[in-house]
């Protein structure tokens, strides 16, 4: 079984939902974890409840910035002296008919879902091959599902999907896994939704949090490089 103790891992968009229910999972299994987000209240209020679980560094950092995102990983290398996990959450919904949907309300989904997941593994792809490390994209049955009013979503998350297939075949070779975890509906507070007792039915962010930590232990020869997750009971 690998190791997880003392293993370095940055979580982007990592302040909320599913993002910070992977958190807690590694520090529970004693990795030290970074967080990112784009509110610095945000990110300062989610580090200090999880370093009641381990060691956790927070940074305001906006995916859709390049020099923000290699600048956060020079600060953890920085700090910690490693990266072995990159876990590439942060994102956006913007869900509109194409007669409405709107120039920005585009390019904010796509620059978020899809620009800053290459941002994230550009800046972490140095440090990654040094540890042999692991590259897990946060994408949605949404990248394999079209649906109505979903034009900038699907597109990002059709896109996000294929790049990490692509990077996957591109790293591998080279000691760096690559997976991508497609989840159906999920209790979060993605879309200005407040989750509550009716989400039960739905996936919780800590079912991803384990799902996350049986990937890093699996097998240095076994490499799951798409799972699609559902809740078990449809609603």
């Amino acid at each position: 079984m690998t190791t997880l103790k003392g293993k370095v891992a940055l979580i982007t968009g990592g302040s909320k939902g599913i993002g910070y229910g992977i958190a807690e999972a590694l520090l529970e299994q004693g990795l030290r974890v970074a967080i990112t987000a784009r509110s610095r209240e945000g990110v300062e209020a989610a580090q200090k409840r999880l370093s009641e679980k381990g060691e956790v560094l927070g940074l305001a950092v906006d995916v859709r910035n390049a020099k923000a995102q290699a600048d956060a990983v020079r600060d953890i290398v920085s700090r910690w002296g490693r990266l072995d996990v990159l876990v590439a959450n942060a994102g956006i919904g913007h869900f509109a008919s194409i007669e409405n949907l709107t120039e920005e309300q585009w390019n904010e989904t796509i620059d978020t879902n899809l620009t800053g997941v290459f941002h994230s593994v550009k800046a972490a792809l140095g440090p990654l091959k040094e540890s042999k490390g692991y590259i897990i994209t946060i994408a949605s049955l949404a990248g394999v599902n079209f649906f109505e009013n979903g034009s900038a979503y699907n597109a990002s998350k059709f896109g996000l999907v294929g790049f990490t297939q692509a990077i996957m075949l591109d790293l591998r070779r080279q000691g760096i896994k690559v997976t991508t975890i497609m989840p159906g509906s999920v209790a979060t507070h993605f879309n200005n939704h407040t989750p509550n007792d009716q989400d039960a039915w739905k996936i919780q962010p800590e079912d991803l949090g384990q799902m996350v930590v049986d990937l890093l232990r699996m097998h240095p020869r076994t490499l799951p490089s798409k799972i699609e997750v559902r809740p078990s009971i449809p609603k």
